[in-house]
């Protein structure tokens, strides 16, 4: 359950990143409150684990002919899409093209990936016990 948890906040500080650097800039919030970045990263979330292993499969051909750029493309599409579908539920972001849009995925992977890092050892349940 933790493990959830801390990759729910990681997914939330790349959206709220991404939406903040980009806002003005082709991204528009819909939301108020810092809270509700965490609902729009629970949607990501599950638009993620939903259609990205479909998507991946689909595209498998061209993530390989282009040496793994489809991947890209992929999580573009789906950064795109989980703003849609947050602003459906008053918590998402609109996008106004697809450069926003890529340079919006490529900030949540980015910093997804330097959060995972460092919580490395919580997301993989081996607790630092301190000895004393």
């Amino acid at each position: 359950m933790t493990k959830l948890f801390i990759r729910l906040g990681i997914n939330a500080a790349g959206l709220y990143a991404a939406i903040y650097l980009l806002n003005g800039r082709g991204i528009t919030p819909q939301f108020d409150h810092w809270w509700e970045v965490l609902w729009l990263a629970l949607i990501f979330g599950l638009v993620n684990a939903i259609l990205r292993p479909i998507l991946t499969v689909i595209s498998c051909p061209i993530i390989v002919i282009t040496l793994g750029l489809g991947a890209l493309l992929i999580n573009t599409l789906l950064f795109y899409l989980a703003g849609l579908i947050g602003t459906q539920f008053g918590v998402g972001f609109t996008v106004d093209g697809f450069v926003p849009a890529f340079l919006g995925s490529l900030i949540v992977s980015v910093v997804s990936f330097f959060l995972s890092i460092v919580f490395q050892d919580e997301l993989k349940g081996n607790s630092r016990k301190a000895r004393w």
